[in-house]
């Protein structure tokens, strides 16, 4: 009835599940993201409380079992969806040894080695982004709470009285500012951080659908003017949609200028910090006062992994710091406790999963990531633009391509529709996974390669899926019932044409090295 197993047991379920997660990996290649639609359910389970446990070998084959084979498969060399990637077997080896010895980062005294490589972390980082001066920063459950502690940093910095008497002190709205393209948790964290959710100016993008600089100082002006008390701009280092990075120098001049708080949400972007060939994608970036950064997208973490970084590590103790007197103390300790600079109280050792992965592949193997995976979207990127039924709705600046179905007199909506239709098709039999979103507020496609796996042979199969379906029957019925009034369309697409082998779509895709 305890909870204890003897030494045997424990190797017996730990080899178990090394095996089962080898096999696990070893697939990962080939594997399908999901099940065919078909086949897939989205109902609750139904099994009753367990009184009493069963056999712990069966049960962990049995649930292995079940999530592999009904899965969704994140780190499938075909998912080509949103930021999460294959993580590193590092990284998962490391996940298993921190669960296992489980340190509590909250203070120093109870954590002195495993503080001291969440530091050390974030002191590669630090560099990495190139802060001249002192910085200081902390793990985070993801960009979520990132971004919220860079809105909660740039109040406290802004408006000093406020971490202690309330936003009511400040003596009128505060008003932050970021692109109509940056994350929906710019408006959660707002909202939470008690300014409203109204006190977000989404300011219109540019033809790169970059952050406008000049209407972000238009907007600061006429904030100023009407007795509101702008404090922040957010940049976006890679924005979710496509990927696209603000002006970061731009941007950084016009809140020098104002003398606004600059955050850069460089959750995904952010990483190319790692790359020297291609740092200048995030030019500027050493200019942000903050800076979110997952390694849970970009850097092959497995989740979760975030971190909240600033070049103003005092604020950072300002806005995080209170007192308990039941926390235990480390005498004379020259580190800070964690929890005096973090939103969180009990906190998860997330950082070692990185700085084991650093120690055994180093830096240069994100390097060489990032750039094989730039020249993959590049490729595929090249491959629409020379398609006769799509064409990119975005630039491609980061491995992530939008694009959309090339048609004439259809109304936002039916392309949306199209757009659906062409997803479901391509996703059906669970072997990719892509997605539509809104881009500018159209309706896009969106791609993105993001495994580590993926290799230009993924890339050619899914484009013959891409460039199949654009052709198939189905989808024209399809758009048909969804989009009667359009004869364009029909015409457009009434051939029915057999779907393309990889060897064929190769001459389809002149913009593949092979």
């Amino acid at each position: 009835m305890g909870f204890e197993f003897d030494s045997a047991t424990r190797r017996k379920l730990g080899y178990r599940l090394i095996d089962q997660v080898d096999g696990y990996f070893s697939s990962l290649p080939e594997r399908a993201v999901q099940l065919p639609a078909e086949q897939r359910t989205y109902g609750p389970l139904n099994n009753p409380l367990p009184e009493i446990g069963e056999d712990a070998g069966k049960v962990l084959d049995d649930i292995c079992g079940e999530m592999v084979d009904k899965g969704f498969h994140v780190p499938s060399a075909t998912y080509f969806g949103l930021m999460n990637p294959t993580p590193t077997y590092i990284g998962f080896l490391a996940e298993a040894l921190v669960a296992a010895l489980n340190p509590q980062l909250a203070t120093l005294a109870r954590s002195q080695l495993a503080s001291k490589i969440e530091l050390e972390t974030v002191r590669w980082i630090g560099e990495r982004v190139g802060w001249s001066g002192a910085f200081n920063g902390t793990f985070t459950s993801g960009g979520n709470e990132a971004n919220f502690s860079g809105l909660a940093l740039a109040l406290t910095a802004k408006f000093p009285a406020a971490i202690e008497d309330g936003v009511a002190s400040i003596g009128g709205q505060p008003i932050l500012y970021a692109s109509a393209e940056a994350h929906h948790s710019l408006d959660k964290s707002a909202g939470l951080l008690g300014i409203g959710r109204k006190a977000l100016r989404r300011i219109a993008v540019n033809a790169q659908l970059q952050l406008d600089p000049e209407k972000l100082d238009q907007n600061i002006q006429q904030d100023r003017a009407a007795g509101r008390k702008p404090f922040c701009a957010v940049a976006t280092a890679g924005t979710t949609n496509s990927g696209i990075v603000d002006d970061l120098i731009a941007i950084s001049d016009v809140c020098r200028h104002h003398d606004l708080w600059l955050h850069v949400d460089g959750a995904y972007g952010a990483s190319a910090i790692f790359s020297d060939r291609h740092r200048d994608l995030v030019r500027g970036i050493e200019r942000a006062d903050s800076l979110t950064i997952d390694p849970h997208k970009w850097l092959a973490m497995p989740f979760s992994a975030g971190l909240i970084l600033t070049c103003h590590p005092d604020i950072l103790e300002r806005a995080f710091s209170v007192a308990g007197a039941y926390m235990p103390k480390a005498a004379g300790a020259t580190l800070p406790d964690n929890a005096r600079i973090s939103t969180q109280w009990t906190r998860r050792m997330n950082s070692l999963k990185l700085w084991l992965t650093l120690r055994v592949h180093g830096r240069k193997a994100y390097e060489e990531l990032i750039d094989r995976q730039l020249g993959l979207a590049r490729s595929f990127a090249g491959w629409i633009e020379s398609s006769e039924k799509f064409e990119l709705a975005a630039p491609q600046v980061l491995p992530i391509v939008t694009f959309r179905v090339k048609t004439s007199g259809m109304s936002a909506q039916q392309l949306a529709t199209v757009h659906v239709a062409i997803v479901e098709e391509v996703t059906r039999d669970g072997q990719r996974w892509i997605s539509e979103t809104v881009a500018n507020n159209q309706s896009v496609i969106r791609m993105m390669v993001i495994s580590y796996l993926t290799g230009e042979r993924h890339l050619i199969a899914s484009s013959s899926s891409f460039y199949w379906c654009a052709m198939s029957r189905s989808l024209v019925y399809r758009v048909r019932s969804l989009c009667p009034d359009n004869q364009s369309m029909r015409r457009d697409h009434l051939h029915r044409r057999p779907r393309p082998s990889e060897s064929s779509c190769r001459l389809l895709l002149p913009n593949f090295v092979y």
